[in-house]
């Protein structure tokens, strides 16, 4: 998830600080971002093992996450700047995400296994959602005051 998010500033970095960018960079630098998401965020819910909905909470946290990305996207195709704000934006997702990783480490010695990881995937989810519909509303507010 670190080496996602490094790779990520860097590459950002290189594009629009050094000027490198092309027509086409926006679409590959989203793309497998998206990708990303799913694939660092879904298995969460399946290393979970036998706690009650852990696949589809893992699923549900990783397909929000995406569902934020394409609304942002969705109000720059409708010539409105991109909101990347909200409270689990993609760098709080993933220190959640990485905070409860290192947490987990303590989990045995109260007892507990993936305790830690579901709570973060229910914060992603939920604040996901809530990301998404702030998004959401903040594009309708800017397109009806047009």
């Amino acid at each position: 998830m670190q080496l996602r998010l490094l790779c990520n500033l860097m590459d950002g970095m290189v594009a629009v600080e050094g000027g490198k960018g092309s027509m086409s960079g926006e679409l590959w630098n989203d793309v497998p971002d998206r990708i990303s998401d799913l694939l660092i965020i879904v298995p969460f819910g399946y290393a979970l093992g036998t706690l009650p909905m852990a696949h589809e909470l893992g699923w549900l946290a990783g397909v929000v996450a995406v569902l934020t990305a394409y609304v942002r996207l969705l109000g720059g195709s409708l010539g409105l700047k991109q909101n990347f704000g909200g409270p689990l934006s993609k760098p709080r997702r993933m220190a959640v995400m990485s905070a409860a990783c290192l947490l987990s480490c303590f989990e045995p010695l109260v007892g507990w296994h993936g305790v830690v990881i579901y709570a973060a995937l229910i914060v992603v989810a939920a604040g996901g959602a809530l990301t998404f519909v702030m998004r959401l509303r903040q594009i309708a507010h800017e397109l009806e005051a047009r």
